[in-house]
């Protein structure tokens, strides 16, 4: 987006009007595979016509993000491995532009839609496919059309789009009844025509760039939320170390504006918070700092836009505090514990947080008490 708006304001709004009132088309049965070259995760650059060995290429939309997509990465894996001896390609394409992703559409994600995130992505997913990213050069993901993730295209040996729609027919693979990618698969393998051609897709809306000024009005909404802070006392404490009655994992972050790790990666909490706050999830900051420092506190939450849970020691007898929340706890910060909803202690971390695995374990844990 950046680099889009770098020609000048005034265009950059004028193009993003005009894309908002002309959405894409899905590309017509019979279409042939529109050119493409974009840069892959890998380290290259990838264009159609590095396909064109392939007897059948299969095109899939998709992205990081997406719930509905996480839950196909392991079937386009298998169905890689089913046919690529059989001479059929496939390749995926992120379409979405990382900055028209808001946070709480993050919610069932350990990341976002950038580049950066899609190599994380792919390495950890291991994935045995070419995985492009469009989200710089959306002529090519409006030239196919995807109107959500995952949106497959199956083209023939001349390239001419046979199937258009769905993997399958459920997200949930225990549901599923059609597998239309393979059925169109072995189908052109046999010199037949697809049994089904078409079918509508379910799945999260692809992110063009004219849903950036949407996001940015999301985030300045947030910013408006009011920010309080109030002071903690041994009672206060114990209860917020047993987490009973919420039915939420709490993630607790302890710290002092005085901690400079603690200050660093602040802003690394308030996203956590932001991506999963509407689901079973809250956060809670507690300050080691001293009564009298709260005014200093409070400016400080107040700059970070922390509208969340904000606590400060309410006395200077800190080891009376400390201990009760966690008598193992030295009072060393940052400190930072998650608890499950029955009150236990599932992580905890003494120093700065690795919060791309600190995603990963409460998308996971979530998701394990609530399937998607």
């Amino acid at each position: 987006m950046k680099r889009i708006c770098a020609v000048g304001l005034a265009w950059c709004l004028g193009w993003m009007a005009w894309a908002a009132e002309n959405p894409p088309s899905t590309l017509p049965l019979g279409a042939t595979a529109p050119d493409f070259d974009l840069p892959g995760v890998d380290g290259r650059r990838w264009a159609l016509k590095d396909f064109a060995h392939a007897r059948i290429l299969v095109v899939v939309f998709t992205c990081n993000h997406c719930p509905t997509a996480q839950y196909y990465e392991p079937r386009l894996k298998q169905i890689v491995e089913d046919y690529r001896p059989k001479g059929v390609a496939l390749v995926a394409i992120s379409p979405n532009a990382p900055d028209a992703v808001r946070l709480d559409e993050l919610g069932w994600s350990d990341m976002g839609d950038s580049f950066e995130e899609m190599k994380l992505r792919a390495r950890e997913r291991q994935f045995n496919f070419p995985y492009l990213y469009a989200g710089d050069a959306e002529e090519t993901a409006r030239a196919y059309g995807p109107v959500a993730t995952p949106h497959v295209f199956v083209f023939d040996e001349q390239r001419r789009l046979r199937y258009v729609g769905a993997v399958d027919d459920s997200e949930r693979v225990q549901n599923v009844k059609r597998h239309y990618l393979r059925e169109a698969l072995d189908a052109l393998l046999a010199g037949q025509d697809p049994p089904v051609k078409q079918t509508k897709v379910v799945g999260c809306s692809v992110k063009w760039p004219d849903k950036i000024p949407q996001n940015r009005a999301f985030l300045e909404k947030l910013a408006r939320e009011p920010v309080s802070l109030e002071p903690v006392d041994e009672a206060g404490l114990r209860a917020l170390r047993r987490n009973e009655g919420t039915g939420k994992f709490r993630l607790v972050s302890f710290w002092a504006t005085w901690c400079a790790p603690c200050v660093a990666e602040f802003g690394d909490f308030i996203t956590t918070w932001r991506m999963y706050r509407h689901r079973d999830f809250e956060l809670v900051t507690v300050s080691l700092n001293r009564p009298e420092e709260r005014p200093r506190v409070l400016d400080f939450l107040q700059r970070q836009q922390a509208s969340c849970r904000n606590l400060i020691f309410a006395s200077e007898n800190r080891e009376v505090l400390i201990d009760a929340f966690d008598p193992t706890w030295q009072g060393v910060v940052p400190y930072t514990v998650l608890i499950n909803p029955e009150g236990q202690v599932i992580w905890r971390e003494t120093g700065s947080v690795d919060f791309l695995a600190l995603r990963r374990l409460i998308v996971r844990s979530m998701n394990e008490r609530k399937p998607w």
